[in-house]
């Protein structure tokens, strides 16, 4: 995210599996029902109650009914297919941002109550370890923005869309909201005439009845809850063709059709350079969905990134940084979406690669090159670290502000870990890494552990110190075959009497004449996704 995963469901041994290494790391007591309802949590270091054990989820069949207007709750239905990997008398989910009208298990009616940001159910009965349970809950579903909290529903000028990342899917819907627990998603979207409705995955069917509409869509590959998108609006859709017939559709505002269509015709050719680096895309769509909102970030929701209308009609962009921010959320439908970050800290993982793969474009397509941008990484990379913690063990973010892992310790301070692997290992090994990564990885999840192995394998050398000192160390280290690469000295304090710098921590506005990213590495923005903050976006 800057704030700026085939057609099978996995099968459920595999499944069980990695359920079961992920509950084994975190101590849980699945309490009986007459004990007190409590949120649990799967143990993530930076998210430590989101997520829940006990269960995996197959799929999400997920209805709403939008009102007309996006200041009221939307109706909803939420129905969950998962596995249990424990004996559970009680059952939680995430959710924290609208009225519970009931909830069934595999059928029958079950109790409920709210702790913390979870849904607690018991069940009328208990269920065993190692079979399928389904729960159906009836809700509403808010646009209106949670108090003190961040994401969920995007309030658009003529409707909403979803910027769930990174723990707000449940402020939208109840579910297991952790990208370890990949699941299929069914979107159906009841909406007035005059109204279009767009989710992710393919269209499955549309229904018209008393002045208004459902349309209904469905995933071919697994997906994280923080990646789920859902447009509501008065939009008109684009088709077109990318790579291998692949259908490419962007949703965009009616009136700003004309407009946009100059850079939406720009995303089959991104997609091909993309899959000339790492391989064919992995999912069944792509596409834009260009929303009439300032967000100040872009989105890489899976097979339908969210782009504010903005970045595109604000002549002060130049053409290459605005194609450049295109490529890195292209680049996260194979980086982040196929391939998920088992928890949060493995965050770098997409996020460099996607900023890694927005450098390397500009570099061969507007000659911005690489080699500048990262020696003012490295010059900024000791800062970050201070700032945001090493690239693979980021600092937890302020509760009130959940965003705030997206620093660039984990954009550009991880793709200049990307590049000192390729000046490690040399070009041929890393982009042989690279291409085996997507492969390997394909619609699962995986860990930063998981990558350390996999370029140990490709280049055929023990790079456990290497990595060590790069994902882990306070400090950056040496920048393998530039001994003359220094990082910045920081500034000593000013005395009073002058004029005072700007504090690091305020947010960045978008400057008149945007500079190449390596110019000069910004101070983290308040939204780290804003494209004026080193040329990316979520």
């Amino acid at each position: 995210m800057l704030l700026t995963p085939h057609s099978q469901a996995t099968s459920p041994t595999r499944r069980r599996t990695a359920a079961a290494l992920l509950t084994s790391a975190v101590s849980v007591c699945l309490v009986a029902a007459s004990a007190p309802v409590v949120p649990l949590g799967v143990g993530d270091r930076l998210f430590p109650y989101l997520g829940n054990p006990g269960y995996d989820v197959a799929s999400y069949d997920l209805a709403f009914t939008y009102p007309g207007n996006n200041s009221e709750p939307l109706q909803a239905v939420t129905t969950i297919d998962a596995w249990t990997t424990a004996d559970l008398d009680r059952v939680n989910l995430d959710f924290a941002h609208g009225k519970v009208e009931s909830v069934e298990v595999d059928g029958d009616s079950a109790e409920f109550r709210s702790a913390g940001e979870d849904l607690v159910i018991t069940p009328e009965d208990s269920v065993s370890d190692g079979t399928w349970m389904r729960i159906t809950v009836r809700h509403t579903s808010d646009p209106v923005p949670a108090e003190g909290r961040e994401g969920g529903w995007v309030r658009t000028a003529d409707g909403l869309a979803m910027a769930n990342q990174a723990d707000a899917a449940h402020l939208v819907f109840p579910c297991n909201d952790h990208p370890s627990d990949k699941a299929m998603f069914t979107f159906r979207v009841t909406a007035p005439d005059g109204h279009t409705a767009v989710a992710g995955g393919l269209a499955a069917g549309v229904e018209k009845s008393g002045g208004s509409t459902t349309w209904t869509y469905r995933t071919q590959h697994p997906m994280a809850t923080e990646l789920a998108q859902v447009s509501i609006g008065r939009s008109t859709v684009l088709h077109r063709t990318g790579p291998h017939g692949l259908p490419v559709r962007d949703v965009v505002p009616t009136r700003h059709r004309e407009a946009l269509e100059p850079w939406l015709e720009k995303t089959p050719g991104q997609i091909a350079w993309m899959e000339s680096k790492v391989g064919r895309y992995p999912f069944e769509t792509y596409g834009l969905l260009v929303a009439d909102a300032s967000t100040g970030f872009e989105l890489e929701t899976q097979t339908l990134s969210l782009f504010e209308r903005e970045l595109f009609t604000e002549p002060v962009y130049p053409p290459w940084y605005v194609e450049s921010i295109m490529v890195h959320e292209v680049a996260h439908q194979w980086f982040g979406n196929s391939v998920t970050p088992r928890t949060w800290s493995d965050l770098w993982l997409n996020e460099g690669h996607a900023t890694w793969y927005e450098a390397l474009y500009a570099e061969e397509q507007a000659g911005k090159p690489m080699r500048d941008r990262m020696k003012a990484a490295y010059g900024a990379s000791d800062r970050w670290r201070a700032a945001g913690g090493p690239p693979a063990a980021p600092k937890a973010p302020d509760p009130a502000r959940k965003t705030g892992i997206f620093r660039p310790n984990v954009y550009d301070g991880a793709a200049l870990v990307l590049y000192a692997l390729r000046q490690e290992i040399g070009r041929p090994a890393f982009e042989r890494l690279e291409r085996a990564w997507v492969v390997r990885h394909q619609d699962d999840t995986a860990t930063t552990e998981d990558f350390v192995k996999l370029a140990a394998e490709i280049s055929g050398r023990d790079l456990d110190g290497f990595f060590q000192d790069w994902l882990y160390g306070e400090k950056t280290p040496p920048m393998p075959g530039h001994p003359d690469w220094k990082p910045e000295t920081p500034a000593k304090p000013q005395a009073p009497a002058r004029k005072p710098e700007a504090p690091a921590a305020k947010p960045e506005v978008r400057a008149a004449e945007p500079q190449a990213p390596a110019a000069k590495p910004q101070a983290p923005a308040a939204n780290p996704h804003a494209p004026a903050e080193q040329a990316r976006a979520w």
